[in-house]
């Protein structure tokens, strides 16, 4: 039987057959079109920019629709509307238009008005409202369908004020742009109150981007460590302006809340030293986010904005979160169950039956998005558990140096070389400003017949000392004097003034001078490892010479050596006197014209011995000659010694007449503070003075109540004008000892009195917190192991017109200078006894061989007959019989030969017979 279907009309056909083809659609999984609305804001002006916000939301719908792994079976479709910013009437008949249509989901707008107009029509209409911008949200929010994936205020809060606390900094400044800024960083503006933070707060100019008053201000109150508060469109006018005012150098540091400063044009900056820091959310270490975003940068077009400081073509946070944004709606969509959508009407107030389970599957949905892990609150559809990237300008652009998480807080991976993150550790092609004063041989005035700019002005020791150290470590300077041509110490307000004031604000990268290192100094600035040490000491003129008094001709040696020379004297004509008697070649024949007679005879007598040493020391001599070999040595040793004392003392003795010796009426810190008739001070406002005021020891108390009791007189002005006081008055003045070292060298009227009272160096000075310090410190040590520190104080210090100072002053022989010669007297004296022994051994055996006795008994008899004896004579041994008889046949017969007229002329002339 055949069937016959009917059908009303044509449309009712169609009709059925469309429901037809919907069911099996459904039933088989077949792709569907999901619509989606965006809400973007433009702003009033000749040409009309779409924003970043915009692109990111069309780029991301067409990579989900191109890679169909995310949503295999749909389509996903866009509604974009656009607005006039701060127009709330506009964005809610925006968003009722696309309710109209039928949207899972609206995306923006960004600005709180707007946002909060659509914001009260979503939750009217239970649809899910996506942001992805910053807004403040009160305790007792209760939109349900709203979600943002911008961080959270409090959690930046915490990052930021974790930071500060890992960069020590114990003063900050906050300058924030709006209202909302003081929200954002409650946590950290709340810090003093439970941490050691001093904060000063500071708004941005309104309706402006002009801060240069506001920078100035800051620059003048020493603000160094900054926290801005604003857009990075904002940060990069605010940088741009901050070099103009040279606030981008080492000494500050700036922390950017904003999470684009990536997007900010950084070249400019890179090799200026400014620190840096910010953070960043972009997850661009994922190769797939990188891949994502360089995708980003080739397929947007762009227009160029000239003078803005932006870099175009990069990816903002705003892209990044409205990307992923789209995509957990789109996870969210495909997770949850069949779903269908209706087109809402605004005036009707029927809410999506299924808009409370999808905004459920949105704050349930996981996603790993170009900004980290995406996660929300169930309760206030805030992002949660998500990283931020401490990132720090670096000469190479902007590096990653830590993360921050909610849960697992700061974690700096790279290790801060100084104090802060971002220090510069090199010196090359760097520009720095010197403050410097004048003072010889340190830093003078260069003497020539041409007009001389910059740098060649100056010559000097800390002037060669600059150039040592700039050929070392690659940098350039400019030299600049102190304008109140001061060192630098505190008044009783606590203000500094000289090189110190100047380094303190900025003023200059270093000071380089004789710059004392003192402890309160190191309070306030750093310094190098000093280049040169040195005490305090006192300079005062020449005093007159003493007057010679009628025994001045023994100066030329010390009374010790005057006694030991009396004793040498003494000494050897005792041992003169008895190795004489001692020794028998010493015994002649009282009368040698009696050959009978028995008496022999020795002339020197104990008062003979004193008068032989007598003429020998005076250089005279005496009619009194030594025969034996004994006495003999006696007397040339005795002469020797004679030779070198007369001559030494006569060479000394001119010497004397010559250098006039000096007696100075004090010698140490002591005498001067024991006297009030000498005055004496020091340099106004340097580190002998602060040395004084702030010391504890009674002497130098003492001395600074005189010194500070007459300030018009003691406390001088500069060092030239206390070295012309002390020439020209009673005056000291006391002060370094290098100083003193070159002045003494160079004027022969001063002179420097006593020791050193103290030790302290000379050091370079730099701003607190200097990356040049440790530097320059490296260069200084290495100069002094190498000695080119020693040859550049010998080039400066080396005396060219007092060089009288050069000679030792004469002063009188000690036993240090003549210790020698008396031991030289004594040798030659043992000498002699040895000799006289061995004569005296030798004589007596020939006599007791000729006198047939023993060697015994004739030492005996001879030892009697020298010492018994009081008188200058003593008989002499008698030869046997036989022996005498031939002696007088022999005489006779002599006597019996002698010529005619000869009788008496051997024994009338006074010399001795000769015997065959």
């Amino acid at each position: 039987m055949r069937h016959t279907w009917r059908f009303g009309t044509t449309l009712e056909y169609w009709t059925w057959l469309l429901a037809c083809l919907m069911r099996i659609q459904y039933s088989c999984g077949m792709p569907h079109v999901i619509r989606i609305g965006g809400i973007f804001e433009q702003t009033d002006g000749p040409v009309s920019l779409v924003s970043a916000e915009e692109l990111a939301f069309k780029f991301a719908v067409n990579n989900i629709n191109r890679n169909r792994t995310l949503l295999p079976n749909t389509t996903l479709t866009y509604d974009i509307q656009r607005i006039n910013i701060y127009d709330s009437f506009e964005a809610s008949r925006k968003a009722c238009d696309q309710l109209s249509l039928g949207v899972v989901a609206i995306f923006g707008p960004s600005h709180s008005s707007s946002s909060n107009a659509v914001q009260s029509i979503c939750n009217a209409l239970e649809v899910p409202h996506v942001q992805v911008r910053w807004k403040h949200h009160p305790m007792d929010n209760r939109d349900t369908f709203y979600a943002n994936l911008y961080p959270d205020y409090s959690s930046l809060s915490y990052a930021i004020l974790d930071l500060v606390q890992f960069l020590k900094w114990k003063t900050a400044t906050v300058v924030y742009d709006d209202s909302t800024g003081l929200i954002r960083l409650q946590e950290l503006i709340m810090a003093p109150s439970r941490y050691n933070i001093r904060l000063k707060i500071r708004q941005l100019p309104v309706d402006t981007q002009d801060t240069r008053p506001l920078l100035k201000e800051m620059k003048r109150s020493r603000e160094f460590r900054i926290i801005f508060d604003c857009s990075h469109q904002m940060a990069a006018q605010i940088l741009k302006q901050a070099q103009t005012m040279g606030m981008m150098t080492e000494y500050y540091h700036y922390i950017f809340t904003t999470l684009d400063l990536m997007a900010i044009d950084l070249e400019p900056y890179r090799f200026c030293g400014v620190n840096m820091t910010g953070f960043r959310i972009l997850n661009v270490d994922n190769p797939l986010v990188s891949s994502i975003v360089d995708k980003w940068s080739a397929e947007r077009q762009m227009v160029p904005k000239p003078d803005s400081g932006l870099l175009e073509g990069i990816m903002t946070t705003d892209a990044a979160l409205t990307y992923d944004a789209v995509h957990i709606v789109s996870v969210s969509f495909q997770n949850a169950p069949q779903m269908t959508v209706n087109s809402l009407q605004c005036h009707r107030h029927k809410p999506w039956r299924f808009g409370g389970r999808f905004m459920s599957f949105i704050k349930e949905s996981h996603w790993d998005g170009l900004t980290g892990r995406l996660s929300f609150n169930k309760t206030t559809g805030l992002r949660t558990d998500f990283d931020l990237d401490i990132v720090s300008l670096k000469e190479d652009g902007l590096e990653k140096v830590g993360k921050w998480s909610a849960s697992g807080g700061l974690n700096i991976t790279e290790v801060p070389k100084r104090k802060g993150i971002n220090i510069a550790d090199s010196l090359a092609n760097r520009s720095l400003v010197i403050t410097a004063i004048l003072e010889e041989p340190y830093v003078m005035l260069k003497k020539s017949d041409k007009a001389l700019v910059g740098n060649d002005r100056f010559e000097g020791y800390c002037v060669d000392l600059l150039k040592a150290l700039a050929a070392v470590l690659g940098f350039v300077y400019e030299i600049r004097l102190v304008p109140d041509g001061k060192y630098g110490s505190q008044d009783d307000k606590g203000q500094w003034n000289g090189m110190i004031r100047e380094l303190i604000e900025h003023r200059a990268d270093l000071a380089v001078a004789p710059l004392t290192i003192t402890y309160m100094r190191e309070k306030v600035v750093d310094f190098t490892k000093p280049f040169m040490s040195m005490g305090i000491s006192i300079l005062y003129r020449k005093p007159n010479t003493t007057n010679n008094g009628f025994f001045s001709f023994l100066n030329p040696m010390t009374p010790d050596i005057w006694i030991y020379i009396l004793l040498a004297y003494l000494g050897v004509s005792c041992v003169l006197f008895v190795i004489a008697r001692f020794s028998p070649y010493e015994w002649y024949d009282a009368h040698p014209c009696n050959p009978g007679s028995d008496v022999v005879e020795n002339n020197f007598t104990l008062l003979n011995s004193f008068w032989f040493g007598v003429g020998s020391l005076m250089q005279q001599g005496s009619e009194l000659m030594p025969k034996a070999l004994s006495t003999r040595i006696i007397g040339g040793i005795w002469w020797f010694f004679t030779l070198i004392i007369i001559s030494s003392y006569t060479a000394n003795l001119a010497a004397f007449l010559i250098v006039e010796r000096m007696d100075s009426p004090v010698e140490s810190a002591d005498d001067i503070a024991k006297q009030t008739k000498i005055e004496y001070g020091v340099v106004r406002d340097g580190a002998t003075m602060t040395f004084f005021k702030k010391s504890k020891v009674s002497t130098f108390e003492k001395m600074w109540a005189f010194m500070s009791s007459k300030p018009s007189t003691s406390l001088v002005k500069s060092i030239e004008d206390g070295i012309q006081q002390v020439l020209k008055s009673d005056y000291a003045l006391i002060m370094e000892s290098t100083t003193i070292d070159y002045v003494t060298r160079h004027n022969c009227n001063l002179t420097q009195v006593g020791g050193l009272i103290d030790s302290k160096g000379y050091g370079i000075g730099t701003p607190l917190g200097s990356p040049y310090r440790d530097k320059i410190s490296i260069a200084i040590l290495n100069m002094m192991e190498d000695g080119r520190l020693h040859m550049l104080k010998e080039k400066w210090w080396r005396g060219n017109s007092c060089l009288d100072d050069e000679r030792r002053e004469t002063g009188p022989m000690g036993i240090q200078n003549l210790g020698g010669l008396f031991i030289v007297l004594a040798s030659g004296l043992v000498l002699s006894v040895f000799v006289a022994i061995a004569e005296f051994v030798y004589k007596l055996r020939k006599t007791a061989e000729r006198e047939q006795r023993s060697l015994c008994s004739a030492m005996v008899d001879e030892i009697r007959l020298s010492f018994t004896c009081e008188r200058r004579v003593k008989h002499k041994p008698q030869p046997p019989a036989a022996a005498k008889t031939d002696a007088v046949i022999n005489m006779h017969v002599y006597n019996d030969r002698r010529l005619p007229g000869k009788d008496n002329l051997s024994c009338s002339a006074g010399m001795s017979p000769v015997f065959p």
